[in-house]
């Protein structure tokens, strides 16, 4: 993107921010990312940029909104919350059309069970338990807002959010889920598993391709 947008505007060297960084194989509906360009007038028009961005960028990347905000705008610093989906599909076999979209996961899910464990992973808590985060000095206190599970034909789709997350933790928290879902843990461990901040106690870490980045969300006052 940064190749793409210094051939458009003809400038030297752009640096992109984007809102955070996903897991290789992870994917976005709503990423954001935001570059500074001293020159404003390269920029006449803010659609016509956008449609010439997608006309160059690879078929698998496409911009769909473009916006000037205030000059000290941080698309990292200044998100104030994010929504992340996990896909899950628990069909016989994998969907043919879904398969590189969604975990594929055959066995019988207990939803109930995994909907009971919501209000236990809910809160400003110490998630150091639900990360691979390895530095002993990184805080790994979160809030996570909201966990909603819903289910449409095979595919079942579990949306988190909260101010932030920390390194594949919406990915653990899934796979903690699934093994409350499957009986293989108990919703009355979680309090422990918590207390414990041992990453071993949570569940295991699901597949990156299920993961899709929601939305990132910001203060209005940014935007001009």
């Amino acid at each position: 993107m940064e190749e793409v947008i210094e051939k458009i505007l003809g400038v030297e060297k752009v640096k992109l921010i984007a809102s955070g960084r996903t897991d290789a194989g992870v994917h976005a509906y709503g990423q954001v990312a935001n570059f500074h360009l001293w020159d404003k007038d390269k920029i006449q028009d803010l659609e016509e940029f956008r449609e010439c961005l997608n006309l160059r960028l690879p078929e698998d990347i496409r911009v769909i909104c473009v916006e000037e905000v205030a000059e000290g705008f941080h698309s990292r610093y200044d998100a104030v919350g994010k929504t992340y989906c996990y896909k899950i599909d628990t069909g016989e076999r994998p969907g043919v059309f879904s398969r590189r979209y969604a975990y594929g996961f055959c066995e019988k899910l207990n939803l109930e069970e995994m909907k009971r464990a919501i209000p236990y992973l809910l809160g400003k808590k110490d998630f150091r338990a639900f990360s691979s985060e390895k530095r002993k000095d990184k805080d790994t206190v979160r809030w996570l807002k909201e966990i909603v599970i819903e289910e449409k034909n095979s595919m079942l789709y579990i949306f988190f959010k909260g101010e932030g997350f920390l390194y594949h933790m919406v990915r653990i928290l899934t796979g903690t889920l699934i093994e409350i879902g499957t009986g293989k843990k108990r919703v009355e461990e979680l309090p422990d598993i918590f207390e414990s901040k041992n990453r071993f106690r949570a569940g295991f870490m699901a597949p990156a391709h299920g993961l899709f980045l929601v939305e990132v969300e910001y203060a209005t006052e940014h935007r001009l």
